[in-house]
């Protein structure tokens, strides 16, 4: 066990950034209205054992389905495309579930995966791996998972805080910065597979 500080620091830091679990509130808030309820505890479980699992054998299981890193990103980098769109221009692209099963599956899709453990967070973790020590990471995974469950759990709260206005002008402006960040993992990873 190498246990160090400032790794553990920078990397909590980085993947604070790529999550941008407060730039995602809007989202959050948005999927708490379309299905009533968000399973917070199973979110952020879910969101955890996707980038801890992903971190040890993401290459791994890349590599046979013959898909490698940049192919995943570019396909992820389309999703937060349409998801930006959603939130940009108020409209619904992806189908909700009916029932209760909605609620489920807004826990895992798209809130577990790709908002929380999205391509931006797993390729991120595949290029940590190169730099740091593993339990560095994993710890600096684990303090992001607290940090948004804590979000999860209080996102109607801050919601009401914020108000119905200022959701919508925070959910706009967001929805710009996640196009900015699809089109950045899009443009960045697609040079690559040219390359």
């Amino acid at each position: 066990m190498d246990f160090n500080f400032k790794e553990i620091l920078t990397a909590t830091m980085i993947l604070f950034a790529v999550i941008d679990i407060i730039g995602s509130i809007p989202i959050i808030v948005s999927l708490r209205e379309k299905v009533g309820h968000i399973q917070s505890e199973k979110a952020s479980i879910i969101a955890a054992v996707l980038m801890i699992v992903f971190l040890f054998l993401g290459e791994r299981i890349l590599n046979l389905i013959g898909i490698n890193v940049h192919e995943f990103a570019v396909a992820g980098a389309l999703i937060l495309f349409f998801l930006a769109l959603e939130m940009i221009l108020g409209i619904t692209l992806f189908k909700e579930e009916d029932g209760e099963n909605s609620a489920k599956l807004a826990s895992v899709f798209p809130l577990a995966f790709p908002l929380l453990a999205g391509p931006g967070s797993l390729t991120t973790l595949l290029s940590l791996r190169a730099e740091y020590h593993t339990e560095n990471i994993i710890l600096a995974v684990l303090i992001n998972i607290v940090f948004v469950y804590i979000v999860l759990k209080t996102s109607k709260n801050i919601q009401k805080a914020i108000g119905k206005n200022g959701i919508i002008i925070i959910r706009k402006v967001f929805g710009v910065v996640l196009l900015a960040i699809a089109i950045k993992l899009f443009t960045s990873n697609i040079q690559e597979l040219f390359n």
